[in-house]
């Protein structure tokens, strides 16, 4: 047997995090900078909210906000609603999540097959009531036995990362990140992760990649929350500051468009055999745009959430691009932006 070969690990709470960092070798090469990627994908339950969903489940059990027999709720755009649903099975409660209609149908279906309720909501502003967050706030406080995970404000989210996730990167790195980008949703992966490393190495720029529609980078830009257009993004970009993206430490943000973030989805996998999802090809554009703008000889850090197969109706499909107006620009696209 392999002297590398891990201790065995207790279940899915204990086979959360310690995901490998690795380098993505086209852009890499094509930059001059190594740019590596924490494949949060291989996390048990396929993306980086398991680390979150580990987390405050736990937590909530050991302070006794959750109890066996229990039911979770959560508003959920399906990556964090995944994890906390294995979580639930694992402890001996029940889940029940509330969905914007327009997330993708794997993820939907993904979370049925788990076990967990799932009410489809139609997509609405977080100001109106309507909205996912605050339907599941309501189901939360009319259910009994009912923990309400509250992934954008419970610092539990952000907590994990701050302990494990920014830890893991620069021991992985053997401490020496010069830059470290990603994109936002609850805030919980960019505030611990950033907080931890500035912390540790305050030479360290990190950055935040923003879709459209998103709110924050005009927030870090002018400090008003202002937003233009709309993204096919899921699960990240948000108009308003939680507790948890407060923690970020953060020096500059950039933007990427839905264009940059197809064209990179499917540059990595016809060229490094990385099947990635929306948030994680966007977060490698931002490593591209990092590395442009710091020079060659660079190390930069990002964070590759999921995996590819929770949107293969989508940006993997032919027939999904063209109706959306993307046919045709992938492959030009990614060309013109990768070199």
């Amino acid at each position: 047997m392999s002297a590398s070969v891990s201790a065995i690990r207790l279940g899915f709470a204990g086979s959360v995090g310690g995901t490998p960092l690795i380098r993505v070798r086209s852009l890499s090469e094509a930059t001059g900078c190594e740019i590596l990627g924490k494949a949060e994908f291989m996390n048990p339950g396929g993306s980086v909210k398991d680390r979150a969903a580990n987390n405050m489940v736990e937590v909530a059990m050991a302070t006794g906000a959750l109890r066996p027999g229990g039911v979770i709720v959560e508003g959920t755009a399906g990556n964090t609603g995944i994890g906390l649903a294995l979580m639930a099975n694992a402890v001996g409660c029940t889940a029940s999540f509330v969905v914007p209609s327009n997330q993708s149908q794997e993820k939907i279906d993904l979370l049925r097959s788990l076990g967990a309720t799932v009410e489809l909501v139609p997509p609405a502003p977080f100001k109106e009531p309507g909205n996912y967050f605050h339907v599941a706030r309501r189901k939360a406080e009319a259910t009994a036995g009912a923990f309400w995970a509250n992934q954008f404000e419970n610092l539990a989210n952000a907590d994990v990362h701050y302990r494990t996730t920014g830890p893991e990167i620069l021991v992985q790195a053997d401490g020496v990140v010069d830059g470290l980008v990603m994109a936002a949703g609850t805030g919980g992966t960019i505030g611990g992760t950033s907080a931890f490393i500035k912390e540790r190495s305050p030479k360290t720029s990190t950055w935040l990649i923003d879709p459209a529609g998103s709110g924050l980078y005009s927030y870090l830009k002018t400090g008003e929350i202002k937003s233009e257009g709309s993204s096919i993004t899921e699960g990240i970009g948000i108009m308003r500051i939680t507790a948890n993206f407060q923690r970020a430490r953060i020096d500059d943000a950039v933007q990427g468009s839905d264009a940059e973030m197809l064209a990179m989805a499917h540059w990595v996998l016809r060229h490094d055999g990385l099947f990635l999802g929306t948030s994680a090809a966007l977060n490698l554009v931002g490593a591209v745009k990092m590395a442009r703008r710091l020079g060659r000889g660079k190390r930069i850090v990002t964070i590759l959430c999921d995996g590819g197969g929770r949107y293969q109706s989508r940006i993997y499909s032919p027939e999904w691009l063209a109706a959306n107006g993307f046919a045709g620009s992938v492959d030009q696209s990614t060309l013109d932006f990768v070199r």
